[in-house]
């Protein structure tokens, strides 16, 4: 009966003042809400990476070429060498046995030109394999077959955003796309629907944009462009020769996928991060001999990488929970923020309520039930916007796409301007980060109500009943 009725007071003395407690409410709930929102938009941006490295392929190796830095090629006079070689591909196939398929890949910058319409994009040389790796889906026509590049057929497929450019008013099957810089033709057999850019990921695997691509069988790039590419930049003019930028090895286990690429970059002299280590830890390894029988280290090649997107799925996993660790403590300030306001009001509201104080301690109120009705008027304000936050924060999703919409119909200009990233991103509710909020902005009305309360409860009666 004592707590309905210390209960009923402080919910009677906060309607006394319905601004003044509104705002402290409203310092919790922008706390709360903040909480919320931003674990969810950092879930949703957390699992749009995750999704981009899964569509690499949990049981995938993806051997990548890297051209060498400017300085390090600055004294070369011919053309420069480096990345994948076609032996290397050989070997791999040859001396690794947990390798279920390989898929060679090699991409050169183009004009792709149709009746006076020209479009700079990705020549792509594949094999048939490609289009099931990278997630591409046919929308028209045929896709590439064994037998186009066994026979270097003179065939492509072009993506939607070629077939945009290229096509807009026919249907490109059966049409032929033109290279000025090799003065070659090719039919167009398919067309591939979107395909959402990827992001770059760590420093070797760069984003790609497969929407202004054209792709033939490898056989028949080899045959018609060959290894050696010029290329012109203003007055600048540069060679280099590469095999294969890239290629994709599919394990046969994911069990098998570490064993694998460590056997990769052994078999073309990559070093890692744990290579090195091993290296301090045991000096025999990876060493040869020179003729006068000293010590060195083997080089290490720095035009190929090697990429595990087990590795990189384990690296977004734990900067999932560093970037939202970092979010929560963002929001945490929110918190306080509204925690100090709730000690500010209940201070003035003790200041104001002296005399009042003063008569129930006259009464018969002993300190304690003074503090605990401040701390039901502190802890209500708490959970009326520890409430109210969680349904504002609930909205998060349907917030951000509406605007996401308004943003699309009405600024189509600025939404042209917005990272990929924005334009995709659908926050997800961390269901942990609503008790949690919810929690915290209880503890903080405690936390922050104890010090006005204790201070209404060590008022001397006598004073208290003399003030004005």
């Amino acid at each position: 009966m004592f707590f309905l009725r210390t209960f009923q007071l402080g919910l009677k003395s906060l309607l006394l003042h319905p601004m003044r407690s509104l705002l402290t409410v409203l310092g919790i709930f922008i706390g709360v809400a903040s909480v919320i929102w931003l674990l969810a938009i950092g879930e949703g941006i957390s699992q749009e990476a995750q999704r981009q490295i899964e569509g690499l392929g949990a049981d995938n190796i993806i051997v990548r070429s890297i051209k060498p830095p400017a300085d390090a090629i600055a004294g070369f006079s011919g053309p420069v060498p480096y990345g994948i070689k076609r032996e290397e591909l050989d070997k791999l196939q040859q001396t690794i046995p947990t390798l279920r398929s390989v898929l060679p890949i090699r991409e050169i910058r183009r004009t792709f030109s149709f009746d006076g319409r020209n479009l700079d994009g990705r020549l792509v040389g594949c094999t048939p394999e490609y289009f099931e790796v990278t997630r591409l889906v046919r929308d028209r026509g045929r896709l590439l077959s064994e037998a186009d590049v066994e026979e270097r057929q003179n065939y492509c497929v072009i993506s939607s955003g070629t077939a945009e450019a290229l096509f807009p008013y026919e249907d490109p099957i059966g049409r032929r796309v033109y290279l000025a810089e090799t003065k070659d033709f090719y039919q167009i057999v398919g067309v591939l629907k979107y395909r959402t850019p990827t992001a770059a990921i760590g420093g070797s695997l760069e984003a790609q944009d497969f929407n202004t691509d054209v792709y033939i069988p490898i056989s028949t790039l080899r045959q018609r462009v060959g290894d050696l590419i010029y290329s012109r930049r203003g007055s600048s003019f540069s060679m280099e020769i590469v095999e294969l930028n890239q290629i994709t090895l599919r394990v046969d286990s994911v069990a098998n996928v570490k064993v694998t690429a460590d056997l990769v970059r052994k078999t073309l002299g990559v070093r890692d991060e744990s290579t090195n280590k091993k290296l301090k830890d045991k000096p025999g390894e990876m060493l040869s001999l020179t003729p006068a029988g000293a010590l060195i280290e083997s080089p290490a090649r720095t035009d190929v990488a090697v990429i595990v997107p087990e590795e990189l799925l384990e690296q977004a996993r734990v900067t999932r929970l560093m970037f939202m660790v970092l979010m929560g403590m963002i929001a945490a300030i929110s918190l306080l923020v509204g925690g100090i306001g709730i000690m500010n009001i209940m201070l003035a509201t003790v200041t104001e309520r002296t005399r009042e104080i003063g008569i129930r301690r006259a009464l018969g109120a002993t300190r304690s039930h003074i503090i605990l009705q401040f701390l039901v008027e502190t802890v209500s304000l708490s959970v009326v916007g520890g409430i109210t936050g969680i349904v504002g924060g609930l909205l998060c999703p349907v917030v951000i796409v509406g605007t996401r919409y308004l943003l699309k119909e009405f600024a189509a200009d600025l939404w042209d301007k917005l990272p990929e990233v924005v334009n995709n991103i659908q926050p997800q509710i961390v269901l942990a980060s609503l008790p949690l909020a919810f929690s915290i902005s209880v503890i903080v009305g405690v936390v922050f109500g104890i010090y006005p309360a204790i201070r209404a409860a060590k008022m001397d009666p006598i004073e208290a009943l003399r003030h004005e």
